[in-house]
């Protein structure tokens, strides 16, 4: 007896087209003008495909930037939690100001509001990931005594996010290195 074929196995050639155009698109169109027919076409895939795997034009630009992003940003180890902060967060600003991350990432906050599923997604397939590596670098920084071992790291870890989430969403005031080094400095003196 033959297995009926899973709907939901993906056809990696296919895939792969698909994130690849995500981003081509994102770079040329930008989120809001983006479309599922647009990546379909440029992939040469059918729409159907598309949402086979994915419910939302959310969702395809989410798993094809956090796939980008991880190729992107690297995860400092200098020794200093203040340094490995200030150039992870640097490495974040620039991606989400010279790349189509930051209205790609703007797009889907503004989305998941009124989409738990993709509010939940988000955190899981993404945000969650974000968090662990600053967690790892302020539990390296708890380790070697610089930083108070009763500090609460998910207090510290949302500060640092929601500052970076308040200038991306709100754009009042840019996302710059030297916003990234004055951030972790107050944030790193008040837990020292």
């Amino acid at each position: 007896m033959t297995q009926a074929p899973n709907p939901k196995r993906r056809n990696e050639l296919s895939h792969q087209a698909i994130l690849n155009a995500t981003i081509a698109l994102l770079e040329e169109e930008g989120y809001a003008h983006m479309s599922i027919e647009a990546i379909a076409r440029r992939a040469g895939v059918s729409k159907k495909t598309i949402y086979r795997w994915w419910t939302s034009k959310a969702e395809v630009v989410m798993e094809a930037y956090t796939a980008y992003s991880a190729r992107e940003i690297l995860i400092p180890d200098t020794g200093a939690v203040q340094t490995d902060l200030e150039r992870l967060f640097a490495q974040l600003f620039t991606v989400l100001t010279t790349t189509p991350a930051g209205t790609a990432m703007a797009g889907i906050m503004s989305e998941a509001q009124s989409d738990p599923q993709l509010a939940q997604n988000f955190f899981n397939n993404f945000i969650a990931n974000r968090q662990a590596i600053v967690l790892e670098i302020l539990e390296r920084g708890v380790e070697r005594g610089e930083l108070r071992s009763d500090c609460d790291l998910q207090c510290v870890i949302d500060t640092l996010y929601g500052a970076m989430w308040y200038r991306l969403m709100l754009k009042h005031r840019p996302l710059t290195a030297a916003f990234a080094k004055t951030l972790i400095q107050q944030a790193i003196a008040g837990i020292e």
